[in-house]
């Protein structure tokens, strides 16, 4: 009863790293990004959302080809321009936040532009501004007035994020963003105090505060990660790029009591078992101070199967002494290949619109004194039943126990 669709309530469609141009070349793969960057466009219009909200990595390549960005402007205007009027509107000074564009202000505003759906974006470690201009691929996009690219901070003593504030009716977003920068050194800024968040004059408490980010969330050595605690307690909700690992359903931090959405990539770019769960973008509900995230499912992913053998754990099947141990290991990882085949058109059966091909990832880990076989002639066997015949089996060693 609460979200109903009404003059108040603001509906955003929330999704990461959807990686644009990822394999481009790749004969069955080449497509994949661009049918589901269209496939989210498709549900934000379907929805009839206020507008699309990013959080980096929208192009794989920092120098993205022609045909990505081609492509990428194909899908733009084919969904996100038209006659339907945007129902919000902005009240932050648009001069500061889009203060390094060329046009600075909001797509929609824009009296030469017919723009149905406004889409707002930071950018990734993957398309981060480079160069002696400072130009990153979105502000392409930007100039071409397709969407609006914000969260750029240029400084390296002092960071102010200013945020972009929206009114639908009697609802108030504060939307705060921050394009990717090296996780050490943002860290490092957050312990010296240099990164400040800047609140609303008037009225602060009555704001919903939304912050987009892109960097690492789980550890990755001493700095290079940004800790939730280092984040201002006022915020309402954090949307987490970068993770490709789909944990979608807001999760609150107990510290700081905010709540974070981490919606993880649109495309498997890691044969890593968080690339397995599988994908999903957000409908975000936002009414007064409430919100409400809506998990959509994405079709047209290319399935993705992964699954670990330890060759040490099957003393029964593998003796390392016997001679025709390599051959008993490659016809049980063919039979491990075909069940997770099997598992792959099973789920394929229900969904029409998911590639044909899986992606499958068998890792082999041959510690305890045996010898990995040939994965070049093993990959010549699913040429024509996988999409990524080539590194179907990844060979690793458990670093071996030493005997006390």
């Amino acid at each position: 009863v609460l979200f109903r669709d009404d003059e108040d309530t603001f509906k955003i469609l929330v999704a990461t790293d959807i990686h644009l141009g990822y394999l481009e070349k790749d004969p069955v793969r080449g497509n994949d990004t661009f049918v589901t960057f269209n496939e989210i466009l498709d549900h934000a219009r379907k929805n009839e959302v206020d507008f699309v909200l990013l959080g980096g990595d929208l192009f794989h390549d920092n120098k993205p080809s022609r045909k990505t960005v081609h492509s990428c402007l194909e899908s733009l205007r084919k969904y996100c321009m038209g006659d339907r009027p945007v129902q919000f509107e902005i009240l932050s000074d648009q001069a500061v936040n889009f203060h390094y564009s060329k046009f600075p202000w909001v797509n929609y505003q824009d009296e030469n532009l017919n723009i149905s759906i406004p889409v707002f974006s930071i950018h990734g470690n993957h398309d981060d501004p480079t160069g002696a201009d400072a130009l990153c691929a979105l502000d392409i996009l930007s100039c071409a007035g397709l969407l609006n690219h914000f969260g750029r901070s240029t400084s390296v003593e002092k960071i102010d994020i200013s945020p972009i504030l929206l009114r639908k009716g009697r609802t108030k977003i504060a939307l705060y963003g921050l394009g990717a920068i090296p996780d050490e050194r943002l860290y490092r800024m957050f312990v010296n105090k240099q990164v400040t968040m800047l609140r609303p004059k008037e009225d602060e408490d009555s704001w919903f505060n939304l912050f987009v980010i892109h960097q690492n969330r789980s550890k990755h050595g001493a700095t290079n990660y940004i800790p939730e605690q280092f984040l201002d307690d006022f915020i309402d909700l954090v949307v987490w790029g970068h993770e490709h690992e789909c944990k979608i359903a807001p999760l609150q931090n107990e510290q700081q009591r905010f709540y974070v959405s981490q919606p993880g990539s649109s495309v498997v770019t890691s044969l890593s078992p968080g690339e397995a769960v599988k994908k999903h973008i957000g409908l975000l509900h936002v009414k007064g101070k409430k919100m409400k995230m809506e998990k959509i499912a994405l079709e047209t992913v290319r399935t993705f199967q992964i699954e670990d053998i330890v060759l040490a754990d099957h003393p029964d099947l593998f003796n390392p002494d016997n001679p025709n141990v390599t051959q008993a290991i490659q016809a049980f990882c063919m039979e491990k290949v075909e069940l997770m085949l099997d598992t792959a058109e099973r789920e394929r059966l229900g969904n029409p619109r998911q590639p044909e091909k899986p992606i499958i990832r068998l890792r082999v880990d041959y510690a305890g004194g045996f010898e990995p076989f040939s994965v070049h002639r093993f990959s010549q066997k699913y040429m024509h039943r996988v999409a990524n015949p080539k590194d179907i089996i990844h060979f690793f060693r458990h670093r071996e126990q030493k005997e006390k």
